[in-house]
């Protein structure tokens, strides 16, 4: 990393699924409590890029590193490692359907190394609440609304104290109220811990709302825009 304050950081990258080149030339930084937004049309490569991020499409060509990892290097072996690092948040939640809200966090501990139950108690606590989800700990997913459910999917990425999350397109199943709600947590989150947060996301609505860096994919490439629709 080029100073102890960035947590991404892309040179010359080209980004594959499978055999087919996604996108060439990226060059990317991104620093500790930086709140940046990636756009862009569906296929132009915003998940591939993310999923590069979080270690689920190896890095072929270039030189990456996220939270201190090298990209080339983290095989399946390292990519655990990596995440705790990170906090991942989906558009379609990805929460254990059969666990409460509690028993959903302190399996995403466990599965981290988390051992002790008084630690894990203190820590799902902290991050319901930073969510505004303490009172809903003994309920069930199905119980929740779209909103509540992407607020407990922000808690688990929260757990581990990431130096970045990464959302990809976190509002794309909520209604726009919600999505405004959604946007302005992460928002809140990334000032006041100064964890890194990267959007991919359609929702241009909330992107004028709660301003940003914004990056844009076409063409193969990224590049960063100072307006929107440039």
């Amino acid at each position: 990393m080029t100073n102890t304050r960035t947590v991404v950081e892309l040179h010359n990258v080209s980004i594959f699924q499978k055999e087919k080149l996604i996108l060439k030339r990226v060059n990317l930084q991104i620093d500790k409590g930086e709140f940046v937004y990636l756009v862009g049309k569906t296929g132009t490569g915003k998940s591939s890029l993310l999923k590069t991020l979080y270690g689920a499409l190896p890095l072929k060509e270039g030189i990456g590193r996220v939270a201190d990892f090298d990209l080339k290097k983290v095989d399946w072996k390292a990519v655990p490692f990596l995440r705790r690092k990170l906090g991942i948040v989906f558009q379609d939640f990805q929460l254990l359907m059969d666990r409460s809200v509690e028993d959903n966090l302190r399996f995403a501990l466990e599965v981290t190394g988390w051992k002790n139950n008084k630690d894990m108690e203190e820590r799902i606590t902290i991050v319901l609440t930073n969510v505004g989800m303490q009172k809903k700990r003994k309920s069930m997913p199905y119980q929740l609304s779209g909103g509540e459910q992407q607020r407990v999917v922000i808690a688990r990425a929260l757990l581990n104290n990431p130096v970045l999350i990464l959302a990809d397109e976190p509002t794309g199943n909520l209604d726009p109220e919600t999505s405004e709600d959604i946007i302005r947590l992460l928002d809140m989150i990334s000032k006041k811990t100064e964890t890194a947060v990267f959007i991919g996301t359609h929702d241009y609505y909330t992107i004028t709302k709660f301003p940003g860096r914004i990056i844009k994919c076409a063409n193969n490439s990224i590049q960063e825009v100072e307006e929107l629709f440039n």
